[in-house]
C-alpha cells in the first residue's frame, strides 16, 4: 500500500514550491506524419530505412501519431497533473531544406500545440534540435560541417520569433553527445556514421549551434530562459587497477566533461583533445559564443558506468562491464539510483549551474496490459520512485533542482531499439493508438498532487531546508 501523501511531503521538505513537475517526449519518436503538411524527411527518416539499423526494421512513420492525437495527449497530461511539458519542435516540419522558407503549415502545428498546453495550465519546455536534422543538410555534410551550425542558428531565429510571445523556456540541443558520439562515432544513430574525426568536428558544431541558438532566442524573446539538455553518468573504475582508474577517467572526459567544460566558458579538456588526437574546426570566438550564459542546465540520467581498460576498442579505450549483483531495466541498464545523486551533485559543485532541471530520467520494462485493461508496472514505479528520492537527497545537499521530467509520457519509437521498449507512463496500443496510463503514471500523478498538498500546507517551504 502507498502513502502518497507522506511520499509527497518528504518530497516537500526538499523541493521548493514552485518545483517543476513534468514529463517528456520527442518529435520523431511520437509525430508520426512524416510526409504530411510539408515535412521533409530526416535523417532518422533515412536511418531506418537501413536494413538491419533498426530493431525490427520499425521506422517513425506513425509512432504514436501524435501529430493528429496531440488534444487527447494533453488530456492524458492533464490527467498527470504535470505542469510542465517537454518536448521537441522537428526541423524538417519548420524549415524543409534546412533554411530558407518556412513551411506555414509545419509551424502551424507547434502554434495550436503551445496554445492547447497553455490553456490546460501546462508550461511548455520546447527542445529545438532532438536528433532529427533535416536530410538536405546531411546531404551537404551534417553536423562535422560548420554550415549545419549556422542553419541551426536560422532555424532557431524562425521557431523563437513565432513562439516566443507565449514560450519562455527554451532548450537548444538534447544530448548533443548522442549526436556526435552515438551517430558518428559507434554509428548506431543517425547518420550511422563510424569516424572519429567526423564525430569530434561534429561535437564542436554542436555546441557552436547551441551558443548561436542562445544568441538567437535571446534576440527574439525578451526575459527567455534557456538551457541546454546533457546526457550524464558518474564514471566508476572495475577495480583499483591504475589501468582501470585511468579507464574511467577518460570515459568521464568522453561522457562528462567534453559536455560540460565548453559550455561553462573552460574549452575543451586537453587530455581529450590529446586522446582523440582530432584538430578542432574551432574559429576565433568560437568558444565565447559555446560558452553563452545558460539560465539552466538539463541533466538526463539512466544508469551509471563501470569501466575497464579496453586499448584495443573504440576512443576512449573504455569498456562498461555489468556489476555484480545488479538489476537491471528491459535495456540492460543497471538500476543505479544513487548515480543520479552523485551526478548532481558533482554537475552543481562543479559547475554552479544557476538552475538545475532532471529533463530525462526513466526506465523500459516488458508491459502487459490485463483484460480489465490495467498495466502493473511495478518495476518502473519502483524505479520512479528511488529516482525521485535520490533527487530530494541531492536537494538537500544544495543542489539547486526546480524540475523532474519523467521520460517518457507515452510509449513510443525507441530509436534502433524501434517499438519494443516502453518507457511510458502511459501506454500505446501501436495498431490501435489506445492510450492507457500505467500504474507508474498513476503513481506520478499521486506523488505530484502530494507534493502539491504539502506546498499548501505550508504556505511556502524552502528549496533546500536547514
Amino acid at each position: 500500500m502507498h502513502e502518497p501523501t507522506a511520499f509527497g511531503t518528504a518530497f516537500g521538505t526538499a523541493f521548493g514550491p514552485d518545483f517543476v513537475w513534468g514529463a517528456a517526449t520527442s518529435a520523431y519518436q511520437i509525430e508520426g506524419a512524416v510526409s504530411e503538411d510539408g515535412r521533409s524527411p530526416s535523417i532518422w527518416d533515412t536511418f531506418s530505412r537501413v536494413p538491419g539499423a533498426v530493431d525490427g526494421g520499425d521506422t517513425g512513420d506513425i509512432a504514436c501519431d501524435h501529430y493528429h492525437r496531440w488534444p487527447e495527449d494533453i488530456g492524458v497530461m492533464r490527467e498527470l497533473g504535470l505542469g510542465a511539458y517537454r518536448f521537441s519542435i522537428a526541423w524538417p516540419r519548420v524549415l524543409p531544406q534546412g533554411g530558407g522558407p518556412v513551411n506555414p503549415a509545419g509551424l502551424a502545428f507547434y502554434d495550436r500545440l503551445v496554445d492547447g498546453l497553455l490553456e490546460a495550465g501546462i508550461t511548455p519546455y520546447p527542445t529545438l534540435y532532438h536528433w532529427d536534422l533535416p536530410q538536405v543538410l546531411q546531404d551537404r555534410g551534417g553536423w562535422p560541417e560548420r554550415d549545419t551550425a549556422e542553419r541551426f542558428a536560422e532555424y532557431a531565429a524562425v521557431v523563437s520569433a513565432a513562439l516566443g510571445d507565449r514560450i519562455t523556456q527554451w532548450t537548444t540541443l538534447n544530448e548533443p553527445l548522442c549526436s556526435a558520439w552515438i551517430g558518428h562515432l559507434d554509428g548506431d544513430m543517425a547518420p550511422g556514421w563510424k569516424d572519429l574525426t567526423a564525430a569530434v568536428r561534429a561535437s564542436c558544431h554542436l555546441h557552436l549551434a547551441h551558443g548561436l541558438g542562445v544568441q538567437a532566442i535571446r534576440a527574439n524573446v525578451p526575459g527567455a530562459e534557456v538551457g541546454l539538455v546533457n546526457i550524464h553518468s558518474p564514471c566508476d573504475p572495475a577495480s583499483d587497477r591504475d589501468e582501470d582508474v585511468a579507464a574511467a577517467r577518460r570515459a568521464d572526459g568522453h561522457l562528462n566533461r567534453w559536455w560540460l567544460d565548453p559550455i561553462h566558458g573552460r574549452g575543451y579538456p586537453q587530455d581529450m583533445i590529446e586522446l582523440y588526437g582530432v584538430d578542432l574546426p574551432l574559429r576565433d570566438g568560437d568558444l565565447r559564443t559555446i560558452a553563452e550564459p545558460l539560465d539552466w542546465l538539463g541533466v538526463n540520467y539512466y544508469f551509471r558506468q563501470v569501466l575497464t581498460a579496453d586499448p584495443e576498442g573504440p576512443a576512449p579505450y573504455a569498456r562498461q562491464i555489468d556489476p555484480p549483483g545488479a538489476s537491471h531495466t528491459a535495456m540492460g541498464w543497471e538500476v543505479s539510483p544513487d548515480g543520479l545523486e552523485r551526478m548532481l551533485v558533482r554537475v552543481a559543485e562543479d559547475y554552479a549551474p544557476q538552475r538545475i532541471l532532471v529533463t530525462e530520467n526513466g526506465a523500459a520494462y516488458a508491459d502487459t496490459v490485463t483484460p480489465e485493461g490495467a498495466v502493473h508496472d511495478a518495476e518502473r514505479t519502483a524505479y520512479l520512485e528511488t529516482h525521485l528520492e535520490a533527487c530530494a537527497r541531492a536537494a538537500r545537499r544544495g543542489v539547486p533542482l526546480d524540475g523532474y521530467f519523467a521520460w517518457s509520457l507515452l510509449d513510443n519509437f525507441e530509436w534502433a531499439y524501434g517499438y519494443d521498449k516502453r518507457f511510458g507512463l502511459v501506454h500505446v496500443d501501436y495498431t490501435t493508438q489506445a492510450r492507457t496510463m500505467k500504474d507508474s503514471g498513476r503513481r506520478y500523478a499521486e506523488i505530484i498532487r502530494a507534493h502539491r498538498q504539502a506546498v499548501a500546507d505550508r504556505g511556502t517551504v524552502p528549496s533546500v531546508p536547514s
